[in-house]
């Protein structure tokens, strides 16, 4: 038998935030963060970060304090599951609709 030079095949392309489009008009309950609770804030170093590595829309920042980017969050909530120390909780967003009105 011989042997063949398979290659391996990869995208090229980077997924980012985007592309789903902009999905923060639908969304009905917003991820809010606990800084008191996230373990990168009370470390104050690079850790855990697993809200960032399960987000399906890549909006969740790998920075000190992480950050989401709203316009492109969908509320899925996967990010308030997979969160070790209940850091994220999903909170109504009529209730940021009514603190804007104010």
């Amino acid at each position: 038998m011989g042997t063949r030079n398979y290659r391996r095949k990869t995208s090229h392309s980077e997924n980012g935030p985007g592309d789903g489009g902009r999905t923060g008009s639908w969304r009905v309950e917003r991820p809010v963060i606990d800084r008191n609770l996230c373990i990168p804030c009370k470390r104050g170093k690079e850790a855990c970060f697993i809200c960032w590595l399960f987000c399906p829309d890549i909006v969740i920042s790998r920075t000190i304090p992480p950050t989401i980017n709203l316009e492109y969050c969908k509320g899925c909530g996967i990010c308030a599951e997979e969160c070790p120390t209940k850091a994220i909780t999903m909170v109504d967003e009529a209730k940021f609709a009514e603190e804007d009105k104010e």
